[in-house]
């Protein structure tokens, strides 16, 4: 959004807008760093139901954009499906420190219970993107708690065996966005639909060439993002990639990996289950974001609708992405000692 130079009718628009959320973002990231994280196993299960609560109200609401995402709140839009997946992390650290069923195959059911739950609703939005994150989310947990990999393999097998049931579920749409990544022409006509929104994808990408219009002082080709939806949410990586180039996707992806990296070196400081699997679910989160959305955007994965965190405009995401930071910091800051027997042992 700061790349926003907003349009003919109301110059930084967009930017204005998001610096509001970013006014109250951090003090939200503040006071989640502030709040001893052990209170919030006791807020995880009422926190978790909310959520699905919120996922299950949006489809009482009408449609906006042929979807079911959002909840008007006067100016503003909620997205329950952000509170969903910090809810679902605090939801899985609570129930697997209590518990080492996971170290059996069977004892595996009930935390996909609880991914099951919010990812079918999610789904049901339409919502392909969000949905996918549960998945490594859940893995990375699992591990983490000493899950054997021999279990998690078996399990991977078998999902890979349902693929074909699930594409027949998969709406229209989302089968297009599949089948754009291997339809993506180089030359000839200009493609239509999702293939569209690829091939713009990577022009703007190629357009900023190694030190973007910004650097360069080369002509900007708005046209290319006025023609390309989502350009500010979806999309923003591409943006950056044309105004500042591949030195600022370098820079950018650099502190990205700077911050997967702390979170990881707080994961591993700290001997309390609860604090280390939500640290893990966090950084795994992030990570899973940041790697579907650039891949989305160069053509190596579907188009997912997914945000790129802190940097797409979108209030209810980087509200969200604050306050996991919020949760991360506050892991740091109390990597508390390990007590009992060890939850983590293989």
């Amino acid at each position: 959004t700061a790349l926003d130079r907003g349009d003919e009718l109301n110059p930084g628009r967009f930017a204005a807008k998001q610096s509001a959320w970013i006014v109250l973002s951090l003090p939200a990231m503040l006071l989640a760093a502030g709040i001893p994280y052990r209170l919030w196993k006791t807020w995880a299960v009422g926190l978790f139901w909310g959520s699905v609560f919120l996922l299950a109200f949006v489809f009482l609401l009408p449609a906006k954009y042929g979807s079911h995402r959002w909840i008007p709140l006067g100016q503003i839009n909620l997205q329950p499906s952000e509170l969903a997946k910090l809810s679902f992390i605090l939801m899985l650290a609570q129930h697997l420190m209590h518990s080492r069923n996971h170290r059996v195959l069977t004892g595996l059911f009930k935390p996909f219970l609880v991914m099951f739950i919010p990812v079918v609703l999610i789904l049901r939005e339409p919502d392909l993107g969000t949905a996918l994150l549960f998945i490594p989310v859940l893995f990375a947990m699992l591990f983490a708690a000493g899950a054997r990999w021999s279990h998690l393999v078996l399990v991977t097998v078998c999902g890979i065996m349902l693929m074909p049931a699930l594409w027949r579920v998969m709406s229209a749409e989302q089968r297009s966005r599949v089948t754009a990544v291997f339809r993506q022409q180089d030359g000839g006509e200009i493609p239509r639909g999702d293939e569209y929104h690829l091939h713009q994808s990577k022009q703007m990408v190629a357009f900023g060439g190694l030190l973007g219009s910004e650097l360069s002082g080369a002509a900007v080709s708005d046209s290319l993002a006025y023609h390309l939806p989502a350009s500010r949410t979806d999309f923003v990586f591409c943006l950056l990639a044309e105004r500042w180039g591949s030195v600022g996707v370098i820079a950018v992806l650099v502190l990205y990996l700077a911050l997967i990296g702390q979170g990881l070196r707080i994961a591993a400081a700290t001997r309390e289950p609860f604090g280390r699997l939500l640290a893990v679910g966090i950084v795994t989160l992030l990570a899973a974001q940041v790697v579907i959305n650039t891949g989305m955007t160069v053509g190596l994965m579907p188009i997912t609708g997914l945000t790129l965190p802190l940097l797409s405009y979108g209030g209810s995401s980087l509200l969200m992405t604050s306050v996991a930071l919020g949760l991360l910091i506050s892991v740091g800051l109390r990597p508390g000692f390990e007590v009992g027997r060890d939850p983590f042992r293989y």
